[in-house]
């Protein structure tokens, strides 16, 4: 199996199964997002300890890139403070945009799945959207867009 594939296929199973699905009560702090191209929405919702995301669940509809980003990105955030967090936000969208360097894509783990990504620009938003209304649930915003 090439690494394409087994991209692919982190992509399908987090599509198909998506982890940390449905709404978190209570959350300190939720966002939507919104991609007009599209049609993606998904809220995002986050229950903080201080810097850090304790918890963090999303639900909505979606294409499977936007499903699966979400997915990956409830998995890769937990735990991790707001620096860090900005740190791998800006690792992914260098990957998504072809910004970034190889040697972040490699320390980005199940999150390289989304490199294929770049080939797609349209599909780029898609992939962007959860993170875009992540930021926005961090930065205590309501709602966050693609356009």
């Amino acid at each position: 199996m090439d690494l394409k594939d087994l991209y692919r296929d982190v992509i399908l199973d987090h599509n198909r199964q998506p982890r940390n699905f449905g709404r978190l009560q209570p959350a300190d702090a939720q966002a939507e997002g919104h991609n007009p191209l599209c049609g993606d929405r998904l809220t995002v919702f986050l229950r903080l300890d201080g810097e850090r995301v304790a918890d963090i669940r999303f639900e909505g509809k979606g294409c499977a890139i936007s499903t699966a980003s979400a997915s990956l990105m409830t998995e890769a955030v937990r735990g991790r403070d707001r620096a860090a967090i900005r740190r791998l936000f800006d690792d992914v969208h260098g990957l998504l945009t072809g910004s970034g360097e190889h040697a972040a894509e490699l320390a980005l783990g199940k999150l390289a799945a989304l490199g294929g990504v770049r080939e797609f620009p349209a599909r780029v938003k898609c992939a962007s959207l959860c993170w875009h209304t992540l930021n926005a649930a961090l930065a205590g915003g309501a709602a966050a867009s693609t356009e």
